[in-house]
């Protein structure tokens, strides 16, 4: 973070730990930590989907044209001194169930999947791409030291719940205005809510974009705060993405 403003005594003093600093970075609550099990019960090939039977047609995620950011943002007394952020998934894995031939959504489901220690870290194009509010520039030490603190043990603990996963539940509406019923995964916790969808099929592909926001309390996490919330973060995540799914090849 720029600390320039502060008094040299000052910096002395919380630049080490403020240079790490990610508007992610929080604690796991003690209640938590007994109580929840690293494990999932879903399946990481996404069985339930690949599994759903004849006479559907499934599509898998593609990554590569796909896009989805997470937007983290600054906080505090002294937010001006901070940054907000931006992560991507790169290697989004996801698949989408559809019943063949007609538009019913009441059986339709899709499932999606990252892993935490994969997202990709203000990179300067997604920075340049956000304006006024990302137009600081944060040195590659800084990203670096961010994200290790972001993935570590008093951050997301990337190690022992390594994935962030959402499934459906139930769709409404219809093409292209969606309304889904799903539910997240993040730090051993699941919570439920609705998102709104803008999807439409085309040539046999999905196309879906759409956005949520995400507490991080909700997950048992604790936005990170220092200094008496002199420098602290806001506890809402924004989750952007625009995704595409093409079907899936029999036999894969």
């Amino acid at each position: 973070m720029n600390l320039t403003p502060f008094s040299s005594a000052f910096q002395k003093s919380w630049l080490p730990s403020l240079a790490v600093v990610l508007l992610c970075a929080c604690s796991i609550a003690p209640d938590r930590v007994a109580t929840v099990a690293a494990a999932s019960a879903w399946g990481d090939d996404f069985a339930d989907l690949r599994n759903a039977g004849e006479g559907r047609a499934l599509l898998q995620i593609d990554a590569a044209a796909s896009v989805l950011n997470v937007h983290v943002f600054r906080a505090g007394r002294a937010a001006k001194l901070g940054h907000n952020h931006v992560l991507n998934a790169p290697k989004l894995k996801g698949f989408v169930s559809l019943p063949a031939g007609d538009l019913d959504l009441a059986s339709a489901g899709f499932e999606l999947a990252l892993r935490l220690d994969e997202l990709q870290l203000d990179a300067p194009e997604a920075r340049a791409a956000l304006g006024a509010g990302w137009a600081s520039t944060l040195s590659p030490e800084m990203i670096a030291a961010t994200r290790a603190n972001m993935l570590g043990e008093k951050g997301l603990q990337a190690d022992a719940y390594p994935l962030l996963r959402l499934r459906s539940l139930a769709l409404k509406g219809a093409y292209p205005k969606l309304a889904a019923l799903v539910e997240v995964e993040l730090h051993g916790r699941r919570q439920q809510q609705w998102l709104a969808l803008h999807a439409s099929l085309e040539g046999g592909s999905l196309r879906a974009r759409g956005a949520m926001v995400l507490r991080q309390s909700d997950y048992g996490l604790t936005p990170f705060s220092v200094a008496g919330g002199l420098l602290a973060v806001q506890d809402e995540l924004l989750i952007e993405f625009d995704l595409l799914a093409k079907p899936q090849q029999s036999g894969r």
